[in-house]
């Protein structure tokens, strides 16, 4: 018998593990409509913690929030998706790009990018309808990412990079809501 037709057996049940063994593969979240599989939530957390420490003892401003309550509180499932996506992208093209030069002088880098790198999963997964009849939806999710944005403009830049990474844990906290076993 051939070597491929031996190896086959063992690769169908390391695909059959992979499929049923819970963690292996990842869980999924589900922002209303939207669902996203292949992401391990512990993981991301344990990213977060890796990197908390040194992040947040450069916030020097605890009396401001930027995800404040009005935008993470009584989000509604249709909304979800597209604050989620909004909420993620911003992460991705400001803060983590941005902040990546810090990253690498406090030699946790490798957590930095397991944090990035499921974001890009995430966001790359959230497909927020387009219909027109979703409007409403969207423009209410659009006005709450409106909020986190404006009080992240009305910081210095390095101030305001520094807060929104501190603030993982909160997105993560929010996020963890539309996480399912």
């Amino acid at each position: 018998m051939s070597w491929g037709l031996q190896i086959l057996p063992c690769l169908s049940l390391i695909l059959l593990l992979w499929n049923q063994v819970p963690g292996l593969q990842g869980q999924e979240f589900r922002f209303g409509s939207c669902q996203v599989t292949g992401v391990v939530l512990p993981e991301l957390w344990e990213a977060f913690w890796t990197m908390k420490n040194t992040v947040q003892t450069q916030d020097d401003i605890t009396s401001v929030r930027l995800l404040k309550p009005q935008v993470l509180r009584n989000v509604s499932d249709a909304e979800s998706c597209y604050l989620a996506h909004s909420l993620l992208k911003f992460y991705l093209n400001t803060v983590f790009k941005n902040y990546h030069s810090k990253i690498a002088k406090f030699k946790v880098l490798r957590s930095f990018s397991t944090l990035a790198n499921n974001f890009i999963v995430i966001m790359s997964q959230l497909q927020p309808s387009k219909d027109n009849s979703m409007l409403p939806i969207s423009e209410s999710a659009h006005q709450r990412f409106l909020l986190f944005r404006r009080a992240f403009k009305q910081l210095d830049t390095e101030v305001a990079l520094v807060k929104a990474f501190g603030e993982v844990d909160i997105l993560l906290t929010w996020m963890q809501k539309f996480y399912h076993l």
